[in-house]
């Protein structure tokens, strides 16, 4: 072989032979270990000088062509004339593979794929010198300096375990080889004998080069400091590996041996101060001519033998270190300490490394080129690259056998093993500090974070990762064993204060003993709340579903105060099938989604129209006379949006209702109806309330709502006084618009009834009937049952004498009333609380007046969603006193609309005006 080429290689390939050393035995010699950051390859340059021929370049190598995953390769050399096949092992210990493995990281890669990385690229390395322990008779190690890598000591014990794990696996692979029984029951020809070859570095040069010590110079040194400081290294050696058993009394248990009487370690020079000279005097040694040459030609037999000892003699080179001093023996070269190895071999005398009181000879075999081939292609399809399917399964069984490796090689997953271990223990404390015995997810988030801190702190390494997963595991799994709170929320935004437990079915009773129990919601929230009427007062607890917050609680009341009451009710779901079905969340979408560009304009004017007419048809003075009236335009029915033309309201049309066609008897709306629900959908149930306490006259204004829970002097009802048509002008056909404004003008030479010298009221000339007053209030109610009316968005009802509110009405119904107010009687604590609006009272006379009820409720700044009754543009019938009640909580598909925290603004959560409009209809038959 001319060149040297990889292991794959050689082994794929027919290597021909010379007849001659067909027949004989070879000596397989590893060559492994590392080398420093030089430019030459120092394990390449051996073979060099071993084989007394340039094989091997001196600078850049061989290019790897069949480079693994971990940058191991093995490189080949046969020399058939010397019967030595030379293996080299590079890998990641070497700097030119060291180089390759770093540029193949790519610069996004984190700790723990990069330690994945190497420790592959270790494992990898570690089968290769497998490889190389399972088919060598004698394998070289090469340090790069003179001190021994004690990491070799847990290497080689890696191996050890190693190999045997994987030797049923081998012995299995190479059965049918046709070698000795030994050599298949050991799975290698003999026990290799390992050598260690270390390169000299400048701190131990000696200076005047006589070996003898500047305090005795009489007495000279038998040997030379190199050759001592082999023996410091060989004795170095033999300790450590006795006492770590790696090397036993047994050579045939164990990884590799040393010779007990020869020299296993060889220290190289280092390089002389004039390389010119150097390079001189070995191309003087090559070419002198030595004494056993002769010209004369021989044939036969001798003739082969001769060169055979030619080839095998070594040369002496004719530097300063080979040269006799005085007293001093003379150190052999690297050749010379290699080759008596190579001889036993050789010659199959073989190697008995056993020591003791009663050593046992190990096995030897001396293979031809062809049986060794054989093998080493079995072993290398199991260890290193398998490419056939007999043997696949057993590749993989050894790829399995590969986590005994990380026990010994992997210090650093060892170290942050260790570490992570003891900061567990520390981040479970940090977690578990100052729990409640049940917590919600917000806690349980803060109190993990804290405990990452803690473990953060103190863990370290590749397993930092994995530890810090485990964290997450073992505190939800203490969170969830028995500590998790129910994360339902109420309404008002309140924690249930249970555990986490399952709802029972309806009808069925609440089970605590269960896992999970089976219970109701409950926050500990209670409250104080009035029935429909407003007549009677209950505890309720803090509602979780919007059925029991708008409909349960007062149907449970209605038995006890206003069941008998008259009411009107709203329209709801009307099922045609035994099993309806809610609508899907897909189709509750955003009017502007839900319908075309057309349909998008004519709601937007729809929901904008509420202000227009809430500003054409309230009055904004209780006893001004309509410019209409004066003017003799006939206004019977006047449009919403009239601005006191009677042409523009007659045209205007009413608000278009969002429920135009039939309303679905199949798929109900799950939540409450607003703005943005899909037309033709209705709730099962009604949030609101509309009944009729009684009469008009039921009502008394100088004593107000006898009902309780109201604070004093907040229980008046405001007036609003709106004009009718007289006797005397229904014959003329005249009407006027009741809305109180800029229309709303005095008539000419009419004066108006009130304080003296004021226009505020009725002229003395018209009839008092021609007046009707109608009495409006909106009442709140906090969660403690204290009730009040408000005259207003800030103000509230206080009546201190007789007579009743003296306050119009037209204040609250031209602006948006709040939704939410703060109650006038605070409790100790800093939290605010907040007065609900909750109903509506309306007393309408016994006149001809039409008052049209329309309310609508925001929550939120636009575009939320307006949520109004299943029944819009709902005429009040004359001569009744009217409460409607608004929801207690409100519900969209999106989830509940949580009442107001103390930094929100109450102003986005309003009822916007318009809620009534007053219109003038035909009198009553006499």
């Amino acid at each position: 072989m001319a060149l040297p080429t990889s292991i794959e290689s050689l082994l794929q390939s027919e290597v021909i032979e010379d007849a001659l050393y067909r027949d004989e035995g070879l000596c397989v010699l590893g060559i492994f270990g590392k080398s420093a950051m030089q430019a030459g390859p120092p394990k390449e340059s051996l073979i060099n000088t071993l084989a007394d021929k340039h094989i091997f370049p001196l600078f850049d190598g061989l290019q790897p062509t069949h480079v693994d995953d971990g940058g191991s390769l093995i490189q080949a050399y046969y020399s058939q004339e010397n019967r030595v096949l030379y293996l080299v092992l590079t890998s990641v210990c070497d700097n030119r593979q060291l180089l390759r493995a770093c540029e193949s990281l790519s610069a996004g890669v984190g700790h723990s794929d990069a330690h994945e990385f190497w420790k592959g690229a270790d494992k990898q390395h570690c089968l290769h010198l497998l490889y190389l322990f399972s088919l060598c008779h004698v394998l070289l190690l090469v340090h790069p300096n003179c001190t021994f890598d004690v990491t070799y000591d847990r290497l080689f014990r890696a191996l050890d375990a190693l190999r045997q794990k994987v030797l049923p696996l081998i012995r299995a692979a190479i059965k049918d080889c046709q070698v000795s029984k030994e050599w298949k029951v050991n799975c290698r020809p003999c026990p290799p004998r390992l050598l260690f070859v270390f390169q000299m570095n400048g701190a131990l040069k000696v200076s005047g080069g006589n070996g003898m010590e500047s305090g005795n110079p009489d007495k000279p040194k038998k040997h030379s400091p190199r050759r001592r400081l082999q023996h410091a290294l060989e004795d170095q050696i033999y300790r450590i590996f006795r006492k770590s058993r790696v090397l036993t009394n047994q050579s045939s248990n164990c990884l590799f041996t040393v010779p007990a009487n020869q020299a296993f370690v060889y220290v190289v020079p280092g390089p002389d101060e004039d390389p010119v000279g150097a390079l001189l005097g070995h191309l003087r040694s090559n070419c002198t001519l030595h004494e056993q040459d002769s010209n004369t030609s021989i044939s036969g037999p001798r003739r082969y033998q001769q060169m055979r000892r030619s080839a095998r003699q070594p040369y002496f080179s004719l530097d300063s270190s080979g040269m006799s001093i005085v007293g001093q023996l003379v150190d052999c070269s690297l050749k010379e300490f290699l080759w008596q190895h190579v001889e036993l071999v050789l010659t199959k005398k073989g190697f008995d490394d056993s020591v003791g009181r009663n050593p046992q000879p190990s096995h030897f075999e001396l293979p031809t080129y062809s049986k060794w081939a054989q093998v080493a292609c079995r072993i290398h399809q199991v260890i290193i690259n398998n490419t056939e399917e007999e043997t696949a399964e057993l590749a993989i069984k050894v790829q399995s056998q590969l986590k005994v490796l990380e026990g010994f090689l992997d210090a650093d997953a060892k170290f942050s093993e260790n570490r992570c271990q003891k900061a567990l223990p520390l981040a479970h404390s940090a977690y578990q500090s100052n729990l409640p015995h049940n917590y919600t997810t917000t806690v349980h988030k803060n109190q993990l974070a804290q405990a990452l801190r803690v473990y953060s702190q103190h863990a370290r390494g590749v397993a930092f990762q994995r530890y810090a997963l485990q964290l997450h595991e073992d505190c939800y799994k203490f969170w969830s064993n028995g500590h998790q709170l129910c994360e339902e929320r109420s309404l008002t935004d309140q924690h249930c204060v249970h555990k986490f437990h399952l709802l029972p079915q309806p009808g069925e009773k609440p089970e605590m003993d269960r896992n999970p129990p089976f219970l109701n919601h409950n926050s500990r929230g209670r409250s104080t709340s009035s029935c429909n009427c407003g007549r009677k007062q209950a505890p309720r607890e803090d509602p979780f579903d919007i059925q029991s917050a708008n409909y349960d609680f007062y149907q449970i009341l209605e038995e006890k105060c206003c069941g008998k009451l008259e009411r009107i009710e709203f329209p709801v779901f009307q099922p045609s099938t035994p099993d309806p079905a809610p609508a899907c969340n897909e189709a509750a979408r955003p009017p502007s989604e839900t319908s075309g560009p057309g349909e998008g304009e004519k709601l937007k004017d729809a929901t904008a129209a509420p202000s227009s007419m809430a500003h054409s048809h309230t009055l904004g003075d209780s006893t001004s006379l309509s410019l209409a009236l004066s003017l003799g335009q006939s206004t019977d029915s006047l449009g919403p949006y009239g601005d006191g033309d009677g042409s523009e309201g007659q045209v205007q049309h009413k608000r278009p209702s969002l429920v135009d066609r039939q309303p679905s008897t199949v798929e109900y709306l799950p939540g409450m109806l607003h703005s943005g629900c899909p037309k033709g959908l209705l709730p099962k149930f009604s949030s609101w309330s509309l009944v009729k306490l009684g009469p008009a006259k039921s009502y008394n204004c100088h004593t107000g709502l006898e009902q309780p829970g109201f604070l004093p002097g907040s229980s008046f009802l405001l007036p609003w006084d709106l004009v009718i048509r007289s006797r005397s002008e229904e014959d003329m056909g005249l009407a006027e618009p009741l809305d109180g404004g800029p229309s709303s003008w005095p008539a000419p030479n009419k004066a108006l009834v009130g304080k003296r010298g004021s226009t505020g009221g009725l002229g003395r000339s018209r009839r008092r009937d021609d007046v009707a007053r109608v009495f409006v209030g909106f009442e709140y109610e906090d969660s403690r049952g204290r009730r009040f009316l408000s005259s207003g968005p800030d103000k509230i009802v206080k009546v201190l004498g007789p007579g009743g509110a003296k306050e119009p009405a037209t204040r609250v119904l031209n602006t948006d009333m709040p939704l939410y107010i703060p109650s006038p009687a605070q409790g100790r604590g800093l939290k605010p609380h907040y007065a609900q609006l909750t109903r509506l009272f309306i007393v309408v006379p016994d006149a001809p007046l039409e008052i049209t009820l329309n309310p609508q409720v925001q929550l939120g700044p636009p575009p939320s969603p307006l949520f109004h009754p299943e029944q819009t543009e709902l005429v009040l019938p004359p001569d009744g006193l009217w409460v409607l009640r608004f929801p207690y909580s409100y519900v969209t598909d999106r989830g509940p609309c949580y009442p107001p925290k103390e930094n929100q603004p109450l102003t986005n959560y309003k009822v916007l005006r318009g809620i009534l409009r007053a219109t003038t209809g035909s009198p009553p038959p006499q």
